[in-house]
């Protein structure tokens, strides 16, 4: 009977342990995010880390200093009660087999309720293959293998444009720069690192250049976290092309700039797909040498006159990071604040519920500080709204040319010869 007697009051003890457990749970929102935090990209990961940790405090705790951005208002996710982002982070050390074992880490035991990442192409394949049979949504703000968005996945999303876009950019660029500049380069060598990223670039690079009537002097793939590409530029420069379009992670970037200046190598112009040509490091470590360097980009700081949340974000980053954004970092933070408009839409944590807003996301470019026109996705989870620009490296600065309509400077062509660089 004594028993019997307490029966109520430990069941009031339970309900309220309950609540206040129900209440803790709602009180964050675990979101994983896998980048490459070692290794040869880590520099990198470093800056996209910092810009995922600057959008998570930006959503949680409102920003004065970014006040046309979303959530600078602060109250967090207020369809959530308030719940307050929290991430998870995981190192992928730039291996597809680490990236998935991590993304089963984070969905298994970290119990996070999104995956964000993870910047290599071939571990966004992996990591996002786990997520699909796991039924979690995966968010990718930077890998741009055309692939990745043409697998019949349901839980895959992609802010960034994708490969076959960005190449094409380079292909309207020629015919630009032939028809406004009367500079009509013919004869194009290629060369890659041989992972997802860089083999689909080029398959993309070789069947247009052949529809549009461009020979190919030299196809050099080698492979990622090379020591040395002696051979390689001897073999670019024996075909004497007028452009490379080179796709290269940071470490293979500054190593090639550096052999290429070893060996005299210097074709009219190098065009860059972006990745490690864009990193803050390969400036910092190349200096005066990286100067001249054409690469495609989706962010530009000398944008910002034409839309005052580049200034405002990137101002209040810096101060913080003592860093500009990149177009990397700049795509990570659109990332995160895209699923975090979603979840907060939502109002739910459960996959189906995030997955549904996903779908069904139609941000407006006021509310970027990209020069997108928006993000919206189609059937394939593919953003349809996002679009590229190129970018020169001057005087340690990279300068919007192209689209011409946009260019903060006009472009040098041809880059000068090492030996005429002051």
């Amino acid at each position: 009977m004594k028993i019997l007697r307490w029966l109520p009051a430990l069941a009031v003890a339970s309900a309220v342990l309950s609540s206040v457990t129900s209440a803790h749970a709602q009180a964050e929102v675990r979101i994983g995010v896998i980048y490459p935090l070692t290794g040869a990209a880590a520099s990198t990961g470093a800056e996209m880390k910092d810009a995922l940790e600057f959008a998570a405090d930006l959503i949680n705790n409102g920003s004065k200093e970014t006040p046309d951005l979303p959530f600078a208002a602060g109250g967090a996710l207020a369809n959530l009660k308030g719940a307050k982002i929290r991430l998870v982070f995981a190192d992928h050390q730039g291996s597809p087999q680490v990236g998935a074992t991590e993304a089963e880490r984070l969905i298994n035991e970290e119990k996070v309720v999104a995956l964000l990442g993870a910047y290599n192409s071939n571990v966004t394949a992996t990591a996002s293959q786990v997520a699909e049979r796991s039924g979690i949504p995966f968010l990718n703000a930077e890998s741009s293998s055309a692939s990745l968005t043409a697998r019949g996945f349901k839980w895959f999303f992609r802010t960034t444009p994708h490969d076959d876009l960005f190449v094409r950019n380079f292909f309207e660029f020629f015919a630009d720069l032939e028809a406004k500049k009367k500079i009509a380069p013919k004869n194009l060598a290629i060369m890659n690192e041989n992972t997802l990223f860089g083999n689909e670039t080029t398959k993309i690079e070789v069947r247009l250049a052949a529809e549009r009537g461009f020979r190919i002097t030299s196809n050099v793939a080698y492979p990622a976290k090379s020591t040395q590409l002696t051979s390689e530029v001897q073999t670019l420069k024996g075909g004497s092309p007028q452009v490379v379009l080179q796709s290269s992670y940071l470490g293979d970037a500054i190593l090639s700039m550096k052999t290429y200046k070893e060996l005299g190598f210097a074709p009219d112009m190098i065009l860059a797909n972006d990745a490690g040509f864009a990193d803050t490091e390969f400036v910092k470590t190349l200096g005066k040498d990286a100067d001249y360097i054409v690469s495609r980009e989706v962010w530009s700081l000398d944008l910002a006159g034409r839309n005052p949340l580049i200034k405002q974000a990137n101002d209040a980053f810096n101060r913080r990071y003592k860093i500009n954004f990149t177009g990397n970092s700049a795509r990570t933070f659109t990332g995160l604040m895209v699923l975090a408009d979603a979840i907060n839409r939502a109002g739910a944590t459960t996959p189906e519920a995030i997955r549904t807003a996903l779908i069904a996301t139609n941000l407006p470019a006021n509310k970027l500080i990209m020069p997108w026109k928006g993000v919206k996705f189609d059937e394939t989870g593919q953003n349809t709204l996002g679009q590229g620009i190129l970018v020169q490296i001057i005087g340690g600065q990279y300068k919007t040319v192209w689209p011409f309509e946009l260019a903060a400077q006009d472009i040098v062509w041809p880059m000068p010869k090492w030996a005429d660089r002051k």
